[in-house]
């Protein structure tokens, strides 16, 4: 009797989809514990699981020589080494509709923060001062430019149509939307925007598209979101933007490097700075374990794959 396939999972998943993967067709060896030992443990494997900690560099696929899968229980694949894993014919799966929701509640929520100068209001009442002159913006009849117009910017668009918030969007793979955001070139966006709010996936080609040159662009006192990938901000250049006035501030909750280094960014008291955070919520970690485990029951079984991440230059 053949033995069965083994799946190798190499960063936390939720402990639901876990148990119903040990259930299926297969031997699980769940290596998240202790990252050290994953190269051994990828040794026999077929598929493996991972999110955002673990890099699956070309050196990690040559330790797996019987590797066919690798399925990102999350949407980003900037971790994988997408040409070695084409070169390998190694299939690579995403779960691209998990995070769409926490992603969205978040990105609003940094909008609020951000307009109405919410966080120096905390930190302050926090630390002892009682300070109730005229405070903020209203959200309302601002313009919210998307920087990537996918998912998750059509989902922040929809969630904002009860504020009164025009939207507009830059991304040269949308033509035309489909709802009420109009579709624009990327030097109108920045002229418009009064929140630029980042929703790209990383590219060789687009690393620091928000650089001075940009931020030049934009309106003076418009305000930065980035929920997306660190590189897509060169922070050097963001961090000068704010000193001078130029932007009224910025939140992020992605940075070029992860923990983050820059630390008169961070202290900045018009930034406001959160963890990656934007998928962390219990639901959407449920449902990024729980598709991403669908995916890969599927593929082990032989059937059609749902969520497969095109290589470089070519089609899933």
């Amino acid at each position: 009797m053949a033995e069965r396939p083994l799946v190798v999972v190499a960063d936390p998943i939720d402990r639901a989809a876990l148990e119903r993967l040990r259930g299926g067709p297969c031997r699980v060896v769940d290596a998240s514990g202790d990252p050290a030992t994953l190269a051994v443990q990828l040794a026999d494997a077929t598929a493996m699981i991972v999110r955002s900690r673990t890099k699956v560099t070309a050196d990690l696929l040559r330790a797996a020589p019987r590797l066919t899968l690798v399925a990102r229980a999350g949407v980003g694949v900037d971790n994988v080494d997408m040409a070695a894993a084409s070169a390998r014919g190694i299939r690579v799966v995403n779960a691209p509709a998990a995070a769409t929701t926490s992603v969205a509640e978040l990105t609003v929520a940094l909008y609020l923060f951000l307009v109405r100068g919410l966080w120096p209001a905390v930190t302050a009442t926090k630390s002892g001062r009682w300070e109730r002159s005229a405070h903020g913006r209203e959200l309302a009849g601002r313009t919210v430019g998307f920087v990537g117009y996918g998912r998750i910017g059509r989902e922040v668009a929809r969630r904002l149509e009860p504020f009164g918030v025009p939207t507009i969007a830059y991304d040269p793979f949308v033509p035309a939307a489909v709802d009420r955001t109009e579709v624009v070139d990327w030097p109108t966006l920045l002229a418009r925007a009064d929140i630029v709010s980042v929703h790209a996936a990383l590219t060789a080609e687009n690393r620091h598209l928000l650089d001075a040159r940009a931020f030049a662009q934009m309106k003076p006192g418009a305000y930065l979101v980035n929920v997306a990938r660190g590189p897509l901000v060169d922070e050097a250049a963001l961090l000068a933007a704010l000193k001078s006035g130029r932007l009224a501030g910025a939140a992020l909750d992605v940075f070029e490097v992860e923990p983050p280094v820059n630390r008169e960014l961070l202290e900045q008291p018009s930034v406001i700075a959160t963890p990656h955070i934007g998928a962390m919520t219990v639901e959407g970690q449920g449902r990024a374990g729980a598709e991403i485990v669908d995916e890969v029951l599927r593929a082990l079984r032989g059937e059609p794959l749902r969520a497969l991440v095109a290589p470089p230059g070519g089609r899933p």
